[in-house]
């Protein structure tokens, strides 16, 4: 009992006994993982987090796992005015410092901060795993500075966007933003206003923003807001250099034709821009002297051009001095300002510096490079415009400075020859013989250009070219030959050269080799549409259609509104038995020449060949009305009131070809024959009368009136019987000396081919006495007579033959029915109109016109 308390009091008092134990690792917490490093914890940093979502100032302290490794640390001021502790760059202790209280040693058993224990976890150090981090926080749109940046730059895009719309052509889109952009710019001023910065106010934006404005209602030809809007502008002293919108506000009173106004705004204008702008000024003056022109003030205009060629001259002005001191009638002036004009600086380098040379490999790729930019096209471009305005000039005045126009061309040929534009008087003496040729002064226009076989290549070649044009013109295809020939022979390359050429073998019937020279012009010249024109033409005639009908289509496409290659593709798809895409065509030609009576009257051919009698009437009346003297169209229209029982209408059709062509016996029968139909007998009968008294021998006539003044019981029906009777045997007469005569040269010809020398001859048949007293007058008028050799159903074709004959009554049943005593030499057409315009595409004639080869130069 007593050594177990004994125990029980041992084990209290070891308790608060504390045993000695191992020292403490002094590089304990080496190990341990940086928390600077720890980005699983950065969600739950309340620093770094209020570091992402905002934008001002630094980034406050890592929190760090550990306090106790962020020893020595130092602090910083941040946007908020405390001062934090900021733990070192790496995150670990610097050397020597203490760490809890205790002195680091000299010397490490293990590498400081670094561990081969596994943490358990991948690198991620992003914390990509755990999805994005929270976004952005959004700006504050709802203070002033705020809004008003937003609504100048809603201004700025809206003037973007009406400046974008006037350049596609949508000017009434761009007007509208015009105005919405004046409508937030108003809206931003009385922003700034009441935010208290209308100190702050933007000038340039509202000058933007009113320009445009007024710029937009010119361009919808908005003159009186466009006027109000520029000078809201130039009102306002605020804006500087606003002085010289007034040339816009001039321009405007030009368009509105109130030309002293225009002359006032430019001429104040003028007064507000400085010396230094002399571009300006220069542009400004030669818009007064265009005003001035339009009013008639050829000597104010004069002022002002004078002054700009004296300042800064340019070939525009001098072109227009020229004209004013022709309008005036100023002969010496005109010589002095056509002097001024080809001494006009063009500041355009020499060609020969894009010339490569063959030393310098860098220069060479140089001069390539540049040969074809932007400024050497435009340097070109300059001086055509400037040899345009010369040559111009020179046809103006030629007539004016001198006594004859060959004398002043000459004088300016002169003048040109010892200026800078020496190139240009062999152009301007082509364009002297070009004159002539208009003059009509064909043998000048010749001995002009025959002066030029000496010259160089690119002359010769020219005027050769248009010799052989003169020539094939007046049908002298053997000098036109030898002209193209040397034309081909200065410039292989000249493609009208070669059309003249081919010109020359078309005419020839060589049609293989002039399809060749038509093929090497368009090889030099893809573009050339004569060659095309001529080729598709030559296709044609050998018969290859499809390959003609790919040249014309081919034209088509470069010349879309000429009726002729319209009108070529039609004839093809007619040729080709495609009557739709013919009629297709033809349709286009007539949209572009709504009045040409050959097209309408073609197209209505075309529709009758369909069957399409109602459009085809259409089309001939059309054509009729515009060209009423063509007989196929009124033959085509009496046929067709005829069989369809208007016998009236067709009268005045056959009318109308009886004055066209009076000596044509037929018209007046037919005329005759629709009165008959129509049952205006005694119309019918002195139209006979007048047609009998006109052409006596005429047999049809007779029989008519027979049969006339039988049916209506006249006594001069035994007259015209007997006429009728010595008509007939005068007829037979003739026809039988005409066959006999044909029977003996064909004898005469047998007889040469056998060898005989003698010729016999048969006398024609004894004809029956022609003095005859009475005839039978029931048996003519019943067309029965004995003595009648030949029977009318004998001289009509197959398709006449089906008319009813004179013994039938006059109001004919058929639809189809004429005259059945009318002989129509045109055959079967008048019973089946199908005439229209009977041009055909294989019988047109070869002419100039169809050549296209117009070869003189502008």
């Amino acid at each position: 009992m007593s050594v177990s308390l004994h125990h029980h009091a041992i084990e209290r008092e070891m308790e608060n006994v504390h045993l000695a134990v191992e020292e403490e690792d002094l590089y304990s917490g080496y190990n341990d993982y940086n928390p600077t490093f720890d980005s699983e914890e950065l969600e739950n940093d309340v620093g770094f987090q209020q570091a992402v979502r905002t934008s001002h100032g630094r980034r406050p302290p890592m929190t760090a796992k550990f306090p106790g490794t962020a020893i020595g640390a130092r602090t910083l001021a941040t946007s908020f005015g405390a001062r934090v502790p900021v733990a070192s760059s790496m995150g670990r202790p610097m050397t020597g410092a203490v760490q809890d209280g205790a002195a680091r040693p000299m010397t490490a058993v293990r590498a400081a901060g670094y561990t081969s224990v596994t943490r358990g976890s991948t690198f991620d150090p992003l914390g990509q795993s755990r999805g994005s981090a929270a976004p952005l926080e959004a700006k504050n749109e709802d203070t002033p500075d705020e809004k008003i940046k937003v609504l100048e730059k809603k201004v700025n895009e809206l003037i973007e966007e009406s400046c974008m719309a006037h350049s596609t052509g949508a000017s009434q889109l761009a007007l509208e933003k015009a105005k919405e952009a004046g409508r937030k710019e108003r809206a931003l001023v009385r922003q700034r206003e009441q935010s208290g910065n209308a100190d702050h106010i933007n000038l340039d934006l509202t000058y933007s923003v009113l320009l445009n404005l007024a710029n937009q209602y010119a361009n919808n030809e908005m003159f009186p807001e466009a006027l109000n809007s520029y000078q809201v502008i130039v009102k306002n002293k605020m804006f500087s250099n606003a002085g010289r919108l007034k040339v816009n506000m001039a321009n405007i009173y030009v368009r509105q034709k109130n030309y002293p106004k225009a002359i006032k705004f430019y001429h104040m204008a003028l007064d507000q821009i400085s010396n230094a702008h002399n571009e300006m000024r220069i542009k400004i003056m030669q818009n007064i002297g265009g005003v001035f022109v339009r009013m008639g003030q050829y000597s104010d205009a004069i002022t002002s051009y004078e002054q700009i060629m004296s300042e800064s001259p340019n070939v525009k002005t001098g072109f227009n001095l020229i004209l004013c001191y022709y309008a005036i009638g100023d002969r010496e002036r005109m010589k002095k300002a056509f002097q001024k004009l080809i001494s006009v600086p063009l500041g355009v380098d020499d060609e020969d510096k894009y010339i490569p040379s063959s030393d310098d490999g860098d220069s060479g790729m140089v001069i390539e490079a540049i040969k074809n930019d932007k400024l050497h096209q435009m340097e070109r471009d300059l001086k055509v415009l400037a040899e345009k305005y010369i040559m111009t000039a020179a046809k103006l005045i030629a007539p004016a400075i001198e006594t004859s126009f060959a004398t002043g061309f000459d004088w300016c040929v002169d003048m040109v020859k010892s200026s800078q534009y020496v190139e240009l008087a062999n152009d301007l003496e082509i364009n002297k013989a070009i004159t002539y040729l208009r003059q009509k002064d064909f043998n000048q226009a010749v001995e002009t250009l025959k002066t030029f076989e000496k010259k160089d290549s690119r002359v010769k070649s020219a005027a050769a070219t248009n010799l052989s044009f003169l020539y094939f013109l007046e049908k002298d295809y053997e000098q036109a030959d030898r002209y193209a020939d040397l034309a081909m022979t200065a410039d292989r390359y000249n493609p009208a050269a070669l059309i003249n050429k081919g010109n020359t073998v078309f005419v020839k019937q060589d049609h293989e080799k002039a399809a060749e020279f038509y093929k090497e012009a368009l090889r030099n010249d893809s573009s050339c549409t004569e060659a095309i024109y001529n080729l598709g033409l030559t296709y044609r005639r050998l018969n290859r259609l499809e390959e003609a009908l790919d040249c014309f289509l081919k034209l088509h496409a470069i010349l879309r509104n000429s009726a002729q290659v319209m009108y070529q593709l039609c004839s093809l798809y007619e040729l080709l038995e495609d009557p739709q895409q013919a009629i297709e065509w033809l349709t286009q030609v007539l949209s572009v020449t709504h009045t040409d009576p050959r097209a309408l009257a073609k197209l209505g051919e075309l529709y009758d060949g369909e069957g399409d009698k109602s459009q085809a009437l259409q089309y001939y009346y059309e054509s009729f009305r515009y060209y009423p003297s063509n007989i196929d169209v009124i033959e085509w229209l009496g046929a067709y009131y005829i069989e369809t029982h208007f016998c009236e209408k067709a009268i005045q059709y056959f009318e109308r070809a009886t004055l066209i062509q009076p000596t044509q016996v037929k018209w007046q029968l037919m005329v005759a024959s629709c009165y008959r139909r129509s049952g205006n007998y005694q119309k019918a009968l002195e139209t006979y009368k007048d047609i009998h008294r006109k052409f006596p021998e005429n047999v049809e006539c007779l029989r008519f009136l027979v049969r006339l003044c039988t049916d209506m019981g006249l006594k001069d029906v035994q007259e015209y019987a007997t006429k009728l009777k010595k008509a007939e045997k005068m007829k037979e007469i003739r026809e039988q000396r005409v066959k006999a005569g044909r029977e003996g040269s064909a004898r005469s010809r047998r007889e040469g081919r056998e060898g005989s020398a003698g010729v016999s001859a048969t006398a024609p048949a004894s004809p029956r006495k022609a003095g005859v007293t009475e005839v039978d007058v029931k048996a003519v008028a019943e067309g029965r007579d004995s003595g009648h050799s030949s029977t009318k159903g004998e001289r009509l074709s197959a398709r006449m033959r089906s008319l009813p004959g004179s013994n039938e009554p006059y109001e004919a049943s058929s639809p189809k029915e004429l005259d059945a005593s009318y002989v129509d030499p045109l055959g079967p057409q008048m019973e089946r109109p199908k005439t229209g315009a009977k041009k055909r595409v294989e019988d047109d004639d070869f002419t100039d016109e169809e050549l296209g080869d117009d070869l003189l130069p502008e």
